[in-house]
């Protein structure tokens, strides 16, 4: 037990610079496919809620069939069928030929992905609130956008962060899909590492370890916004 712990530990010292470089690809590609999937959840929730019939079809399709088709092969959907999509278009147009770099599709393809689930969770949210709050701040002489950032958005937030916390947990995760495409997240370093030393086992568990890791920090950020959004709600005793 004590040899393989020390020829691990002495591996690790040759790979350890990949792999915090691995940590650091996978971060910003969860942070950045959230901050996009956050941005369609809105822009679909809206859609859903309008009342122009074509926005909530819209909405509608596009919910059902991210849900309905599994992540990896929508990721490789995305990622060959964009690179094919740019080929064609340069193609004609004579311009020089776009790569698509695998990082932009994963964040693409999980921003796309989650921004459907996303959509339900805000969706649900703000029918949450009272629809006499956004009539109250109207009558104070609040624009739609001072209403919405002042007066909806924090008490819709109070509704929404437990589904937007699982949601997170799940597309942190997910982020070790990308590897598929040949990203050198964490999941790809620990694999690469794994195979040259011969201890594949070894760093997929500390690649475990890691995301285990990123999770408590996450429940733990998601603690304090909820009681930052919940500052002022008292719960009803029964």
């Amino acid at each position: 037990m004590l040899p393989a712990f020390t020829q691990f530990a002495a591996s690790l010292g040759g790979f350890l610079p990949m792999l915090l470089h691995g940590v650091w690809v996978t971060l910003q590609l969860a942070l950045l496919s959230l901050l996009l999937g956050l941005i369609l959840g809105l822009l679909g929730a809206g859609a859903k809620l309008s009342r122009v019939r074509a926005w909530r079809l819209c909405a509608q399709v596009y919910t059902t069939l991210i849900r309905g088709v599994p992540d990896l092969l929508l990721m490789l959907l995305i990622f060959y069928g964009l690179q094919t999509g740019l080929s064609r278009l340069t193609s004609e147009l004579g311009w020089a030929y776009i790569d698509v770099d695998p990082f932009s599709a994963g964040v693409i393809t999980l921003g796309f992905i989650y921004g459907a689930y996303f959509t339900e969770t805000f969706r649900g949210a703000l029918l949450a609130v009272p629809r006499g709050q956004f009539q109250a701040a109207k009558a104070l002489g609040l624009t739609f956008r001072q209403s919405f950032v002042h007066v909806i958005f924090p008490q819709m937030m109070r509704f929404a962060l437990p589904g937007l916390g699982n949601n997170w947990m799940v597309l942190l995760k997910a982020t070790a899909l990308v590897s598929i495409i040949g990203l050198a997240d964490l999941v790809k370093v620990a694999q690469m590492a794994g195979k040259s030393s011969q201890q594949l086992l070894a760093f997929l568990l500390l690649a475990a370890l890691v995301y285990l890791l990123l999770s408590s920090v996450s429940n733990a950020a998601l603690r304090w916004l909820e009681r930052r959004y919940g500052d002022g709600v008292q719960e009803s005793s029964s």
